[in-house]
């Protein structure tokens, strides 16, 4: 009975001398997914060196029920600690091809001018932002202006950022509070995304949930929040880059600006530039124009806005938007036919799904297909980092007036 004891104990001290060493190598690449493992094999290996300097003897064999008990709770522990890194494995960071070190910075501001819809309390709305800059750098740089999608996170696209960044952009990515999965201020105040928000996105979706004119008024108070965000962060960046002495600010040409996102994100950031005159580039990652349509309660449907779009476009879109592009009302103004939107660029990843124009298929490609059900055909690497070059040379070209920009329609 010891020696069994004593070579079970020997395994648990061993495993995790063998865990550490593949923290320290390149195998494993440390991350909070592994914390939960590295926690129970020092607890197994602690319970090991115990048995081992306690030199038991003589004990009694334990009930074969216990037994039992003990080793399913140790296949439970081990199945939970496993989830973490199974749901989030290791992957591959796509590539930065830019000249700078990539620094991050993370702020909070507070909209004197709007009291928070989302709580009782009377307080003024505050939002979260996160930048990635370039270090080491001197001049000024274009700033850009990212807004996430529907229960997103300001890191959805972290390494188109990087890639931007590297390259001489300041990129400031916008936590809209309550539409975001959670978001975490600078002062470690956590907000979780509002339950009543995602019902109605959820049922949004829905047929015969919500009548036209009922979407359509939802679609526009979601614009709303967000462009009040959006125009936020943007006054106060420009404030701060005239006066404030922390290095992201001092780095910023508030002459050029530019506006992307994702999805709803994406939908906002094309509503911005018609709101306000100092935004010189969009790109649009997989979205409805929302407000660029009107409810016409004649035909009880939504239809295109009769004005031309003067802010050079940039569209992006997967097989999840290519497909109801004409037929499906809430896109009636992205027709890629659209006279409003001529001079548009427009761009089809043929084989990506919605999720594929953000980092999730590589941080976690189970959570990304199962939100999007079901696995893109595209090549996830090739999507990623292809998007990322095609947006940093529309913001070169748009931005900084360099290069030539003259992309494929279908890639």
């Amino acid at each position: 009975m010891h020696s069994r004891i004593k070579l079970i104990s020997w395994i648990r001290i061993t495993l995790f001398i063998v865990f550490v060493i593949l923290t320290w190598s390149p195998v494993i690449d440390w991350s909070f997914s592994w914390v939960l493992l590295a926690v129970l094999l020092f607890v197994f290996a602690l319970k090991g060196s115990v048995d081992l300097i306690r030199k038991k003897t003589g004990v009694r064999p334990s009930r074969r029920s216990t037994r039992v008990w003990k080793r399913l709770l140790t296949a439970v522990a081990l199945l939970i600690a496993l989830i973490p890194p199974i749901l989030f494995p290791q992957y591959r960071t796509p590539e930065v091809t830019g000249k700078y070190e990539v620094r991050t910075a993370v702020y909070t501001y507070t909209d004197t001018t709007r009291v928070e819809e989302f709580t009782d309390t009377g307080e003024h709305r505050r939002v979260n932002v996160e930048f990635w800059y370039p270090g080491h750098a001197e001049g000024k740089y274009p700033l850009i202006v990212f807004s996430h999608g529907a229960f997103g996170v300001r890191e959805s696209n972290a390494s188109t950022f990087t890639e931007l960044a590297s390259h001489g952009y300041v990129v400031v990515s916008i936590d809209h509070p309550y539409h975001s999965f959670y978001t975490q201020g600078a002062d470690g105040k956590v907000t979780m995304v509002n339950a009543e928000y995602m019902r109605e996105v959820n049922d949004s979706n829905k047929d015969g949930v919500y009548t036209v004119e009922e979407l359509y008024g939802l679609t526009q108070k979601w614009m709303k929040l967000r462009t009040g965000d959006m125009n936020l962060v943007i006054d106060t960046i420009l404030d701060k880059a005239g006066s404030d002495q922390e290095p992201v600010y001092q780095l910023i040409d508030n002459k050029h600006i530019g506006v992307f996102g994702h999805s709803m994100g994406g939908a906002a950031s094309v509503a911005l530039a018609r709101e306000r005159n100092d935004v010189d580039a969009v790109v649009n990652l997989d979205a409805p124009f929302f407000t660029e349509l009107v409810y016409d309660r004649k035909m009880n449907d939504l239809v295109a806005k009769e004005e031309p779009y003067r802010v050079p476009l940039l569209n992006i879109y997967t097989d999840d938007v290519w497909r109801q592009l004409g037929k499906n009302s809430a896109y009636a103004a992205n027709k890629t036919g659209n006279p409003n939107f001529k001079d548009a660029y427009t761009v089809h990843f043929e084989g990506a799904k919605h999720l594929s124009l953000t980092d999730l298929p590589l941080f976690s490609p189970i959570l990304a297909n199962m939100l999007q059900r079901g696995q893109a055909d595209i090549d996830k690497y090739y999507c990623i980092e292809t998007m990322n070059r095609l947006i940093l040379e529309f913001y070169d070209y748009t931005l900084k007036g360099t290069g030539q920009f003259a992309p494929q329609a279908v890639y």
